[in-house]
């Protein structure tokens, strides 16, 4: 559970970037995690699975990702993410 919980961490960083309908990867420790971002409201929705079989399903807003891993309730504070700096010509 704590290795899905620093996944789920990253996966939140993600919010940051406009989100897109596509689904979304990224391999942590080993596990990849498949997800969708959504935004409802003022908040983004992240729903996904990894290749283990556990799906999740996250809320962020205001700084703290509420949700369910697996039929388990999980809360933490979002990690404070980094502008990306893009240079343009």
């Amino acid at each position: 559970m704590s290795k899905f919980l620093f996944a789920a961490a990253a996966a939140a960083l993600t919010v940051a970037a406009p989100a897109f309908a596509a689904d979304r990867s990224f391999t942590q420790d080993g596990v990849t995690y498949t997800y969708s971002a959504t935004t409802k409201g003022d908040q983004q929705i992240l729903e996904g699975t990894a290749d283990d079989g556990a799906k999740f399903r996250l809320a962020v807003k205001n700084g703290w990702v509420d949700g369910y891993v697996n039929d388990t309730r999980v809360s933490f504070r979002a990690p404070k993410v980094k502008s990306a700096v893009v240079a343009a010509r």
